[in-house]
C-alpha cells in the first residue's frame, strides 16, 4: 500500500515490537503512522521520526524529539486539488519545522489529537 503513497496506521503493538531497541525502559508506542517509506511513532516519553534514506532504504536516520522540546505544531488539511495533509513541528532552537505529508490514509486529525494530548501535558 506504502508504493502507492497511502499512508496507514500501524498497530501500536506492532510497532512497539518492530522497534523494541529504539525504546527505553517500559517506554511504550501509543500510536505510530506509516509515511511512504518513512514512521513516525508517537510513545509516552518522545516522537520518534523513523527516516529510511537511500534507493533500497537500508540506512535509516531515527530522529528523537522529547515532548517537551515542541514549542508549536501545525497541520494542514487537505484540499480539493491538494490531496495530501501536512504536519509541520517546530522544535526549540530550531528556526526550520520539522515536516511530514500525510496522503489520504491517515486522518490528519487524529494525528493532531494524538500530538496535542501529549505535547500539553
Amino acid at each position: 500500500m506504502a508504493l502507492f503513497g497511502n499512508a496507514h496506521t500501524v498497530d501500536p503493538q506492532k510497532a512497539q515490537n518492530d522497534y523494541a531497541r529504539l525504546l527505553g525502559q517500559n517506554e511504550q508506542v501509543y500510536a505510530a503512522f506509516q509515511l511512504i517509506r518513512d514512521t513516525i511513532l508517537f510513545t509516552d516519553r518522545r516522537l520518534i521520526l523513523v527516516d529510511k534514506q537511500g534507493i533500497t532504504g537500508k540506512k535509516t536516520e531515527y530522529h528523537s524529539v522529547p515532548y517537551r522540546s515542541i514549542t508549536h505544531f501545525a497541520v494542514e488539511t487537505a484540499g480539493t486539488f491538494d490531496l495530501d495533509a501536512e504536519l509541520k513541528i517546530w522544535i526549540s532552537g530550531t528556526p526550520t519545522p520539522i515536516e511530514k505529508t500525510f496522503t489520504k490514509g491517515v486522518d490528519i486529525y487524529e494525528v493532531q489529537a494524538i500530538l496535542t494530548q501529549f505535547v500539553a501535558r
